[in-house]
């Protein structure tokens, strides 16, 4: 079945972990762009105040507290938002909580949690969206990493739940496209993004605070990239080359990437810089939220060369095109460099032929046989043998 996504302007979007970071730039950016946005985390009060700014802007929004991996929690969201907007066309799963430390060292209940929240909140709410999305159709977007191709170290848990995140959203755009629902389902797996991530993880490193290997990009690239497969039938998105190229390299040279791993990865994930105690560990129990990225990291990219190759296909394969035309073009002979190179080629080949000749005692041009048949030249190396030399 064709799916068909509606406009920015038509559209409800449910998004999850909308109250910090990428979701937060998501909601912002699909206000400004006349969307009606349904804004979703634990932390009712930064909620309702980020409720209240989009609707002092000019937008609509609803703010719904709710624990993502609690399933009645996330049916509710479904059932609110549906009541006050009249439906939904996309949802986007975005929340998630993170751990830094060594899988010994991390209690397993804490590594339990995690998957509550990472794994589960994406199952419960395509499950749920997918319910409802099946009637009238849409989006569901599922926000991975590019931890989901690529474990990190001392992110174990986190990259086992964004492995187990994309299994489970390949298995379901299967199973939807089977039975012919009109639901586009979407895997964006992000780089490294400043966000308050390493500020809201709970660290078991020896270091003040965690934080993310650069090169950083700003969740407003990130919710480009959401918002696009909101209106873009799209499979998957990669944002940041980094963070792919990484992906790639460990995918090609397991062993090697592993090594560098080992060598590098805790150092380009620990800092002395604090980050802000109100935001910290927010594993059980939400923290301070409203911002959309970190203190640790003061640099951040604003674009995404790999995330707009990928959005216009068609384009980048005739930019590929033209550019390889364009270098074969100056790369090849001209036709006076031609006639030039084909006269030297017949020179030499003539001096060769002379040079046999001369060399050859003549014997190298072919002496006619009975019945007009060239005979053999003959063969000076027997010949030689036979007379001794």
């Amino acid at each position: 079945m064709t799916v068909r996504l509606k406009p920015l302007d038509q559209q409800t979007i449910v998004i999850t972990g909308a109250s910090s970071g990428i979701g937060l730039a998501t909601a912002r950016d699909a206000a400004k762009a006349g969307a009606r946005v349904v804004i979703v985390s634990r932390n009712a009060g930064d909620l309702e105040t980020i409720a209240r700014e989009i609707t002092e802007s000019g937008g609509q929004a609803l703010a719904v507290a709710a624990d993502v991996s609690k399933r009645e929690d996330v049916e509710r969201v479904a059932r609110e938002a549906i009541q006050r907007f009249g439906g939904i066309d996309t949802w986007v799963n975005d929340a998630a909580v993170a751990l830094y430390g060594t899988l010994e060292k991390i209690p397993l209940e804490d590594q339990r949690h995690l998957f509550d929240v990472n794994y589960w909140g994406v199952v419960h709410g395509s499950l749920v969206a997918a319910g409802h999305l099946r009637k009238s159709g849409g989006a569901l977007i599922n926000i991975g990493s590019v931890l989901s191709d690529r474990a990190m170290i001392d992110q174990g848990q986190y990259s086992a739940s964004k492995h187990a995140v994309r299994g489970f959203t390949d298995a379901l755009r299967m199973e939807l496209e089977r039975e012919g629902a009109p639901i586009s389902v979407t895997l964006i797996k992000p780089a490294a993004i400043n966000t308050p991530y390493p500020e809201h993880a709970r660290n078991y490193l020896d270091a003040p605070s965690p934080m993310v290997p650069p090169p950083t990009y700003d969740p407003h690239v990130v919710a480009r990239a959401i918002l696009h497969a909101a209106t873009s039938p799209t499979r998957a998105l990669v944002v940041g080359f980094g963070g792919w190229a990484i992906s790639l390299f460990g995918n090609l040279f397991p062993p090697l990437a592993d090594l560098v791993m080992e060598a590098t990865g805790r150092a380009s994930q620990t800092t002395q810089a604090p980050g802000r105690r109100e935001m910290r560990d927010n594993l059980y129990e939400p923290r301070q939220d409203g911002a959309e990225h970190s203190v640790i990291s003061n640099t951040h990219r604003r674009s995404s060369l790999l995330l707009e190759a990928q959005m216009r296909p068609l384009t980048t394969l005739a930019l590929v095109v033209g550019l390889g035309f364009a270098a074969f073009s100056l790369l090849r002979p001209t036709r006076a460099e031609g006639r030039d190179h084909d006269r030297r080629m017949a020179e030499n080949y003539r001096r060769y032929r002379e040079t046999r000749r001369q060399a050859g005692n003549g014997h190298d041009q072919p002496t006619m046989g009975p019945g007009g048949y060239p005979n053999r030249a003959p063969d000076r190396s027997a010949h030689d043998r036979r007379m001794g030399n």
